[in-house]
């Protein structure tokens, strides 16, 4: 390789293929928890404000524990339904039935 290509890459170096499936930042929270920025942005309300601002602390503390936006939704799921989950809806399940009396 050139020096010129090595020095270009030193320069440019967030540009490789590598950072492709880094998440995309607005400032230092996830993208996707901005859809309340968003939100609050479309509504401006004291409500808004403050769901946007519980939100976006919630997902950096969680984010700075280890788990990125997408785990982290996970990991709520998981907490509210629990860790048990059946391979088929409660309704779906074949109901017992007696035919040896008839």
């Amino acid at each position: 390789m050139s020096d010129r290509m090595i020095a270009d890459g030193e320069k440019h170096g967030a540009w490789h293929w590598r950072n492709s499936m880094k998440t995309v930042r607005f400032f230092m929270f996830d993208a996707k928890a901005g859809a309340f920025i968003l939100l609050l942005i479309m509504h401006f309300r004291i409500w808004t404000f403050l769901l946007a601002i519980t939100t976006n602390i919630i997902f950096y503390i969680l984010e700075r524990k280890g788990l990125r936006f997408g785990s982290a939704i996970r990991a709520i799921r998981v907490w509210f339904i629990g860790q048990k989950r059946p391979a088929t809806v409660y309704t779906e399940k074949r109901r017992m039935k007696d035919t040896g009396s008839v």
